[in-house]
């Protein structure tokens, strides 16, 4: 019951209210980043192994999480049910999964900087292909999946939403979702491969 009361407090709300609010519901998010600042700061590679894989993987099973279990699920759900769900779980992510992917980013590129895997050898190959790969992950997720996700997320809250719309975009952010998904299983299988 919370929840809908919740939802209908905030079903209004314009992009800037809901950046505002989220913000506001994710302000200890701001700690991977200072943690990230800590420990470049330090010198410390083995922190720095630390905080990239826990980003790493966190990243990771949120992304697969969101697209192939969520994802199925608020499609399933009525009007009411998505409005509930999504106007919860929007402003937990519009923060925390960009800084999230940033600080995975920033410390895995660091990290392989500092064992050497940018320079050319055995192992540069793979460096190369991650970074592509992060690259691609990031720009899809901050370019098409986080706008498509603000879409959705304020044409729902409508009084008299456009479903036709929010159907195409759906299928539309659904496909992205698959990619990013696929793109997260390569990323895992270049980071298995730099071990052996």
């Amino acid at each position: 019951m919370a929840s809908a009361v919740d939802a209908g407090e905030h079903s209004q709300e314009s992009g800037w209210q809901l950046v505002g609010r989220a913000l506001r519901l994710s302000w200890w998010a701001w700690g991977l980043v200072l943690a990230l600042i800590l420990v470049l700061n330090s010198g410390n590679l083995l922190a720095l192994d630390y905080l990239h894989v826990l980003t790493g993987g966190t990243w990771t099973g949120i992304d697969l999480f969101l697209g192939f279990i969520l994802g199925p699920v608020l499609r399933r759900l009525s009007l009411d049910g998505r409005r509930a769900v999504v106007g919860q779980l929007m402003p937990r992510t519009l923060v925390f999964l960009p800084i999230l992917a940033a600080v995975a980013t920033t410390s895995g590129y660091y990290l392989a900087l500092r064992l050497g895997l940018s320079q050319p050898g055995p192992e540069h190959g793979w460096f190369i292909a991650a970074g592509v790969v992060a690259l691609i992950l990031f720009v899809q997720g901050i370019g098409i999946l986080l706008p498509t996700n603000l879409a959705v997320f304020l044409e729902i809250q409508k009084p008299e939403p456009d479903l036709d719309r929010v159907g195409r975009t759906m299928r539309r952010y659904l496909a992205f979702t698959a990619a990013q998904g696929l793109m997260q299983l390569v990323i895992i299988f270049i980071m298995a491969n730099f071990v052996f």
